[in-house]
């Protein structure tokens, strides 16, 4: 099992290793979660009232000693939503901080899984009505699951935007087309080997990620930028077959 989207939703990697040894041991004593964490009792110990105040972690006393007990995952999402409610509450003083701060830089960089999603991210709030794609290496559905390209597609067509997409041929096997919504797929060989990058053109907005063990994104808000990228895509795609 992969815990990284514990790690996304907030929880340290001590909650999540007491969390994780909690749902395995079932109902116990600190001491087999210290043995089975592999963390120092302290930590164990305060990790533990961590997790009482997110509601992950529930206690019972037997006699002088206390039982631990994970939460139903299932309270995980309560959690998640609670956490939207009190941000969407925020969010209005963010907007407005962000608007006495002056317009956006016209280039801004990003690295690792979390700062590329970011990226992702300010290019479905690029505006425009099409999304183009040119490249992604099969590693990016790596790096990030394919679940998360599926989710990230349904909010994009949710926008009423297109996407067209360019992939190397070696992408074939995903069959984005049927997995995407409102979204159009053709293919091209790039050569012996895939792209290590991806562009993405939307609207007057560009972004470049290359697919490394930690990807690295651009973003570049330029009018011209945008167009000169957006006509070599053209070619591409008028070039590349259908899937």
């Amino acid at each position: 099992m992969d815990p990284s989207i514990l790690e996304d939703i907030g929880l340290t990697n001590a909650e999540i290793k007491v969390y994780l040894a909690l749902l395995e041991l079932g109902s116990s004593t600190a001491g087999p979660i210290i043995e089975k964490s592999g963390l120092q009792s302290s930590v164990v110990y305060m990790t533990f009232q961590k997790l009482l105040d997110k509601g992950l972690v529930s206690t019972i006393k037997e006699g002088k000693r206390t039982h631990y007990q994970a939460s139903n995952p299932r309270n995980i999402v309560q959690y998640i939503d609670d956490k939207k409610e009190r941000f969407v509450e925020l969010l209005p003083e963010l907007l407005l901080k962000q608007q006495l701060g002056g317009t956006k830089r016209d280039a801004s960089f990003f690295t690792g899984v979390r700062g590329v999603k970011e990226l992702l991210y300010e290019l479905l709030e690029a505006g425009g009505t099409e999304h183009h794609t040119l490249g992604s290496p099969g590693v990016s559905n790596v790096i990030f699951p394919e679940a998360w390209w599926i989710s990230y597609h349904i909010k994009r067509a949710a926008m009423g935007i297109k996407a067209k997409l360019v992939f190397n041929e070696s992408l074939k096997k995903y069959k984005s087309s049927a997995e995407y919504p409102y979204s159009e797929t053709r293919y091209t060989n790039f050569g012996l080997d895939e792209p290590l990058t991806e562009t993405i053109i939307r609207n007057n907005t560009v972004g470049i990620i290359i697919w490394t063990d930690k990807p690295i994104g651009i973003l570049i808000r330029n009018e011209a930028a945008a167009k000169s990228y957006d006509r070599y895509w053209k070619y591409l795609w008028d070039a590349a077959k259908k899937s």
